[in-house]
């Protein structure tokens, strides 16, 4: 049966397509049961055009005490994630329109994230502590510095990219710095490359950055397990801390993704906020074994 079918085949679960600066998400909630979204169901999904997606993220049913929900992130390859700035914007956005709440608790296997929706509707999510110890980020051999490592592509006496700044945000992160137009680079050719390189054991995230000015970055970023995307939140958030750590900018900066403008700031007790906006599209229902969905009938312009 295909993702597109007119019924579905079993057990559904109501889900809503949503972005994040145009970060393609769908915001599945499966609290109340125990069903979980296979991988053979996410490829599915994004296989479709109607419902194509950079990440799905998958409200459980809260496991730790005082948390809100357990939220999973699924790629569009099946595989999962540790982090997904953006698409918890938009969990925000689903959950404080269902509920009237504002402030909400979330645990991923990344670990606990508090966010917020703002009077100006804006979403901060704090993103935790970045990391820099090689072995946290990880990197598969010792760099005692991590703000720079030997990595390089292109030409050995003439690098295309090369001596990136590492970091993990919840998921590992290669940030290259440019002083050229982030467009002027061939990142789709470059990033399945980077991804995979044996340097990363568990692959990364490969982000083309420009600095801007002394409070602001532009980025592309290639996004593990997903390819190019308009716009990764923890990328951001890991351009940011590394600019502030290399001496490139301050410590809060507006990061431009191709789909616009995240504020990213590196507090003073290490965490790092970002803020930006979510967007609710459609909605439907799906189901998480086979990815087969249904889509409801268009009413409004928001989720009631």
């Amino acid at each position: 049966m295909s993702a597109s079918a007119d019924h579905l085949a079993g057990p559904s679960i109501p889900f809503a397509r949503m972005n994040g600066l145009g970060n393609e998400i769908l915001v599945a909630d499966l609290r109340g049961t125990k069903a979980r979204i296979s991988a053979e169901a996410a490829r599915a999904l994004a296989s479709d055009p109607a419902t194509r997606f950079d990440q799905i993220m998958a409200i459980h049913d809260a496991r730790t005490s005082g948390t809100d929900a357990f939220v999973a992130i699924i790629n569009r390859d099946g595989s999962e994630a540790g982090a997904c700035g953006n698409g918890t914007r938009c969990v925000v956005q689903a959950l404080a329109a269902e509920t009237g709440g504002r402030d909400f608790v979330f645990e991923t296997r990344a670990g606990i994230l508090n966010a917020s929706e703002r009077e100006d509707g804006l979403i901060s999510v704090d993103m935790g502590k970045p990391r820099f110890a090689w072995d946290e980020i990880p990197l598969a051999e010792e760099f005692r510095d991590t703000r720079a490592i030997e990595l390089q592509i292109g030409p050995i006496d003439a690098p295309v990219l090369h001596s990136p700044s590492v970091v993990s945000m919840g998921n590992p992160h290669a940030v290259f710095w440019v002083r050229e137009n982030v467009w002027s680079f061939a990142l789709d050719r470059f990033g399945p490359v980077l991804e995979n390189h044996p340097i990363f054991p568990d692959r990364a995230n490969i982000s083309i950055a420009e600095v801007t000015g002394r409070d602001h970055l532009t980025i592309r970023t290639w996004e593990r397990g997903v390819g190019l995307t308009k716009a990764c939140g923890s990328a951001a958030c890991a351009a940011a801390v590394s600019a502030a750590r290399t001496r490139r900018t301050g410590r809060s900066v507006t990061v431009t993704v191709p789909g616009g403008d995240l504020l990213i700031d590196w507090r003073d007790d290490d965490h790092v906020v970002m803020t930006g906006p979510a967007e609710w599209e459609w909605s439907g229902r799906l189901d998480p074994a086979t990815g087969a969905f249904t889509r409801d009938q268009e009413t409004a312009a928001e989720p009631a």
